[in-house]
Order: C-alpha cells, then sequence, then structure tokens
C-alpha cells in the first residue's frame, strides 16, 4: 500500500523516466536487427573516430573531451582524402542520447593520422594513457567503442570453415554465410577486489600502472571458477593472504586487455593475519593503507606526488574507475563505524 501511495503522487515523473530508458533501449534494439534502419541512423548520427584504435580526442584543460562528428563532416573529410564513404559502414553502434541520436565508432586507421588530426584539430591518443584525464561522459562510451572495433578487427573468419564472416551494419554480430554460424561479441570476466583487516586496506599497483597509482587487487576467473572462488584464489596468489568473508559491490566494462567484465567485491581477511606475501609476478607493490592515508589519496589524485619520509605518495583511480568507487565504499564504511 505504501509503494502504490508513493507511485501514485508521482506517477508523471516515473512514466517519464521510465520511458526515456525503454525508448531508448527498444530504439538500439532495432538498430542491431535491422541494417536498413541502422543506415538511416548512420545518416543522422554522429561519430566518434579512432585510428588503429586510439581515439581521437580533444585537450581541455587537464581533460581529454571526444568531439562528436557528424556524418556529413566525415564524408568531406573522405572526399578530401579521395576514400570512399562506404567505409562508413564500418562503424560500430556504441550508444544513443536520450533522443535517439544514435552514436557511432569509426576506425580510420586505412586513412594517413596527422591528415586527419588536422582536419578535425584534435590527436589520436593511445586510450589507456589517455584513460585517467578523460571526461567520466565519454569514457564509458569510447570503452565499449574500443573494445567492439578490436573485437571485428580480430574476428574476420569463422572458426568452423575458415570463411570470411560478415559484420551487420550496427556491429552487434558477425555471421557466416556458408553454414549460418552466429558470432556475437564476448567480454572475460574479471575481479576486482578490495581486501580489508578491518581498520586498513590492501592496496596494489602492477609494473605497468602510472607512477604513484595504486589500485585493487585485480584477476581473470579461470575455467570452472565461481567468482568467489576467483575472489579468494587471487588474493591469496597474489599477496598471501586467506579471504575470511566477502560481498558483492558493483560492475563494470573495462577495455583491457581484449574487453573484460569488471566484477567488484569487498573482502576481509583476519586481523592477526594480515603479513603480505607479495607475488613478484602479478605486483609490483602491495601495502596496507590506514583511512587518513587513502582519504588523503583520493583529495590529492595524481597531482602534487612528492617523497616523504623514503615513500612516495600514492593516488588511486579516477572517479568513474571502479576500483575509485571501492575504494570510496570502504572510507565511508569505516567513517560510520563508531570510534
Amino acid at each position: 500500500m505504501i509503494y502504490q501511495g508513493v507511485y501514485r503522487r508521482m506517477p508523471s515523473l516515473w512514466c517519464r523516466l521510465h520511458s526515456t530508458y525503454v525508448k531508448k533501449m527498444r530504439y538500439l534494439s532495432e538498430l542491431k536487427e535491422d541494417d536498413v534502419f541502422c543506415k538511416q541512423a548512420q545518416n543522422s548520427g554522429t561519430f566518434y573516430l579512432f585510428h588503429n584504435l586510439s581515439p581521437f580526442l580533444q585537450k581541455v584543460g587537464s581533460k581529454y573531451l571526444a568531439p562528436q562528428i557528424s556524418v556529413a563532416e566525415i564524408k568531406m573529410a573522405l572526399g578530401r582524402f579521395k576514400e570512399n564513404e562506404k567505409i562508413i559502414e564500418d562503424s560500430v553502434l556504441i550508444g544513443c542520447s536520450d533522443e535517439c541520436m544514435a552514436y557511432f565508432a569509426l576506425d580510420l586507421g586505412s586513412l594517413e593520422k596527422s591528415a586527419i588530426e588536422s582536419e578535425f584539430k584534435g590527436s589520436f591518443t593511445e586510450l589507456r594513457k589517455a584513460f585517467f584525464q578523460l571526461d567520466g561522459r565519454d569514457a564509458p562510451l569510447l570503452s565499449s567503442a574500443q573494445a567492439l572495433l578490436r573485437w571485428h578487427d580480430t574476428h574476420q573468419y569463422c572458426s568452423k570453415t575458415g570463411q570470411p564472416i560478415k559484420k551487420n551494419l550496427a556491429g552487434s554480430k558477425r555471421v557466416c554465410h556458408t553454414n549460418g554460424i552466429i558470432y556475437y561479441p564476448q567480454m572475460s570476466p574479471a575481479v576486482i577486489t578490495l581486501v580489508s583487516d578491518g581498520s586498513r586496506c590492501l592496496l596494489a599497483r602492477q609494473a605497468s600502472f602510472p607512477k604513484g597509482m595504486y589500485s585493487a587487487l585485480a584477476g581473470f576467473c579461470d575455467v570452472g571458477e565461481t567468482l568467489e572462488e576467483t575472489v579468494r584464489r587471487e588474493v591469496a596468489e597474489e599477496v598471501g593472504l586467506e579471504v575470511e568473508s566477502l560481498w558483492y559491490s558493483a560492475s563494470q566494462h573495462w577495455p583491457f586487455l581484449n574487453s573484460s567484465l569488471m566484477i567488484a567485491y569487498h573482502a576481509r581477511v583476519q586481523p592477526q593475519q594480515t603479513k603480505i606475501n607479495i607475488n613478484k609476478l602479478e605486483l609490483e607493490a602491495a601495502s596496507w593503507f590506514s583511512l587518513e592515508e587513502v582519504v588523503e589519496a583520493l583529495r590529492r589524485g595524481a597531482k602534487s606526488l612528492k617523497q616523504e619520509n623514503g615513500n612516495f605518495s600514492f593516488y588511486v583511480p579516477p572517479k568513474w574507475a571502479i576500483a575509485h568507487q571501492l575504494i570510496q565504499e570502504w572510507v565511508k564504511q569505516q567513517q560510520s563505524v563508531p570510534v
């Protein structure tokens, strides 16, 4: 009865929000299944450009922004480069606006990189390098775009017949017309885990991380494992600790290495069993950090890194990354615990 009362007091708001989402999802579903409809959307949509999987970006202050380029602008540029307009059909659908204007991603790796950069006044930047300075609105779209473009680039032939497989216009699948097999883009499941002993959290870094950045532990699921088993195994393998309890937080698509679904957990180890034994094949460093240290790292960001008492100050992944969400959740939980 309480739920019905709340619903009756604001039905127009609920319907408006609900119908906007449903309308978008139905629209995108139609685009994926109907090439003629998708072609019409290409002619009125906007495009995010890539060059050999590096997105086209413009730097504004300390942030990278990904410009949306109209099909008219792209066709004009292709004409100047004497490139066939049919290259637009190589694009992939990555989303749409609330007004159902479709977003596509197009890789122009066959064209001269510097010429495109000059044409549109920006630069193609390696996604991993720019990821931590991307605007939060652009990051998910570019993540999906790069993953889809990479999948199509590496899945050109049928694994059973060896024959070429054809992309549908939206890029939501590839079909082998010899035997009718349909191939869909795939993601690899991986866990990311923030370990705590009750009063501290454990953060680690790989050698490939930007200087000074620490994050939660992460690893791919093995065949046959449950997510919970993966969490326990990864923590044991990487830092030599045994998980006592764990709970789910959230999930996020991650474009590296070849498109992953990051499934986030919090894990607790016993306070009397916290000695870290780092697996040097996996990690460069790992350490326990206090609430005060983590709060300072969140405040600092990647700026003003300095050395204090022989140790470098550190920072954590950006706000839109799921590792950041895990760390923020832990901080809030610690701050809510009575002293």
